[in-house]
C-alpha cells in the first residue's frame, strides 16, 4: 500500500476569522449608530424600571397582612409575572439592535428610579398605595420613553406602548382598589 505523501493530505480547515476590533458587538444593528445608541438608552433604562418593578412587587407580595391578603397577594403575583415578561422582551430588543443589557443587581440599585418600597410588614391598603405610585412612576417614564424613540426606532417604540397600555391597566385596577 502507497503512503499518501505530505503535500497530498486534506487540507486543515482554518479558525473562523476574529474581528480585530476589540470588544466588537457580535450582533449587528439594523439602526444607525446614533439611533441605536438612543434606542439602546432607552431601553437599558426601561429594563432597570421593569426589574426593579418585579421586585417592588415580590417584596410586597411576601409582607402584606390584612383583611384583603389573599386579594392582593394574588393580584402581586399577576404583577410580578407581568413585570418580568416585559423585561425580557425590552432585553431581547435590545439584544435584536445590537445592545448588551445589563440587569445585574447593582445595575438596578444605582439606575432604576422607581420609589422604594419599605422593608417589614405592610397593610393591604399600605400596599396597594405604594403600587399605585410605583406603577405611575413607571407610566409617567414608560411615556417620555416612547416619545424618545419616536424618531429613532418605531419596532421598540411599538413595544414601549404595549408595555404601557397593560401597566397602564393595571395601574387603574390598582387605584380602584383605593376608591
Amino acid at each position: 500500500m502507497a503512503q499518501k505523501s505530505a503535500s497530498k493530505a486534506a487540507p486543515k480547515k482554518s479558525a473562523p476569522k476574529k474581528s480585530s476590533a476589540k470588544n466588537a458587538a457580535p450582533i449587528t444593528s439594523p439602526l444607525s449608530n446614533s439611533d441605536r445608541d438612543i434606542t439602546g438608552r432607552v431601553l437599558q433604562d426601561t429594563l432597570l424600571d421593569l426589574i426593579d418593578l418585579h421586585l417592588v412587587a415580590k417584596q410586597a407580595h411576601w409582607n402584606v397582612v390584612g383583611k384583603f391578603f389573599r386579594d392582593v397577594h394574588l393580584q402581586l403575583d399577576e404583577l410580578v409575572n407581568s413585570a418580568r415578561g416585559f423585561a425580557d422582551d425590552v432585553a431581547e430588543r435590545a439584544v435584536t439592535i445590537g445592545i448588551s443589557p445589563d440587569g445585574r443587581a447593582s445595575t438596578v440599585a444605582k439606575g432604576s428610579g422607581l420609589p422604594d418600597f419599605p422593608a417589614d410588614w405592610r397593610t393591604d391598603g399600605q400596599v396597594i398605595e405604594a403600587i399605585v405610585d410605583t406603577l405611575g412612576e413607571v407610566v409617567g417614564r414608560l411615556r417620555k420613553r416612547i416619545d424618545e424613540t419616536d424618531k429613532t426606532d418605531l419596532v421598540s417604540q411599538d413595544l414601549l406602548i404595549a408595555i404601557s397600555s397593560d401597566l397602564e391597566k393595571s395601574h387603574w385596577m390598582w387605584q380602584a382598589q383605593l376608591a
